[in-house]
């Protein structure tokens, strides 16, 4: 039996998690008995509020204080509100001429995808080769910490292949969009930098994938190219209101933290003792390298428990459940299995 991820892939589009609908029609399992581990977005994401009615009916304003709230919350100078994260993925490519793009692999697959797209030479490269490809390299791209595999870099050595590749006109990306709960981590406070970008994004941490709310962090020359590449209005107004609200709320994002970076102690152990011990993984999700990955998808997903296979390599990426029910949902289901 051919897997969702096959089933689902079209000509030039990729398969993500989240795709519940259809999970459910293949498996034939109601949509609302389903368990959808697959995302690695915070189920217990910030307590949405409602947007006052004037940000309905006025066009977005780039003098609120998305702005000012955003920088401080991620520690950088210069920003620009995308519609998540995806947009700047997908425009970026369009900011270079033709280009030698090595991309961290196994990662998120949009960013090959869309560097292919614009005809840049593209490499995959797994961490152990980066140093040897850096010299044939003009753009690197780093998911931090990675996706799916959880890999982490320290702060020293990003900037050194920084270093690098802006010595000859070069670019360092690194998406952060699974930073949030370990923002020592973060590289976002040196893209003053020419050449050193920085995506992040509202969907994981506060779980406002939905918003479509990304930031990219960078020198103010490449923001303002970007800016003029995407247009005005690039995030709703309503958006914007929420976004503010969220990155202002220091109390929330503490117990966020904390939560987030147990209960991922706690999968990583329910994991093993299932005997699925993860390979990596960060607050927000395991990974779990395994040849008996597709078997384990599949006899997961016909007790209406969705996760996130790969194919290469064969893997499995769980993201967090969200309450006491759903975790003893999930230990009786690898119990069966």
């Amino acid at each position: 039996m051919d897997t969702l991820h096959h089933q689902l892939s079209q000509p030039g589009s990729l398969h993500h998690g989240g795709r519940l609908r259809a999970a459910a029609t293949r498996f034939e399992i109601p949509l609302e008995n389903w368990l959808d581990l697959s995302t690695g977005i915070n189920s217990n994401g910030w307590p949405v509020r409602t947007p006052p009615a004037s940000t309905w009916v006025r066009l977005p304003e780039e003098e609120d204080e998305l702005n000012a709230t955003a920088c401080r919350y991620y520690g950088t100078d210069f920003l620009l509100p995308v519609a998540g994260s995806q947009a700047a993925i997908q425009a970026l490519p369009q900011l270079r001429a033709p280009s030698r793009v090595s991309v961290l692999n196994p990662g998120y697959a949009e960013h090959a995808h869309a560097w292919k797209r614009h005809h840049h030479t593209v490499f995959a490269v797994t961490p152990e080769q980066i140093d040897a490809a850096l010299p044939d390299t003009d753009v690197l791209i780093i998911i931090h910490p990675n996706n799916p595999t959880g890999d982490v870099f320290p702060i020293a050595r990003l900037l050194d292949w920084h270093a690098q590749l802006t010595g000859r006109g070069g670019w360092l990306i690194v998406d952060e969009a699974f930073m949030d709960a370990t923002p020592e981590l973060s590289i976002a406070a040196y893209t003053t930098r020419p050449g050193l970008i920085v995506l992040r994004s509202l969907g994981k941490f506060f779980g406002l994938a939905g918003a479509r709310v990304g930031f990219v962090c960078a020198h103010p020359k490449l923001l303002v190219a970007l800016n003029n590449l995407l247009g005005p209005w690039a995030v709703n107004a309503p958006a914007r209101w929420i976004a503010i609200q969220a990155l202002q709320d220091d109390d929330w994002q503490g117990k966020a933290r904390q939560r987030l970076l147990q209960d991922s102690q706690r999968f990583h152990a329910l994991l093993s003792q299932h005997h699925l011990p993860p390979d990596g993984g960060t607050a927000f999700f395991q990974w779990v390298r395994s040849a008996e990955a597709h078997y384990v998808f599949e006899k997961l997903a016909l007790q209406g428990i969705l996760t996130r296979f790969f194919s290469d390599p064969g893997s499995l990426r769980l993201g967090l459940p969200a309450t006491e029910m759903e975790w003893q949902r999930l230990d009786r289901a690898l119990a069966r299995i």
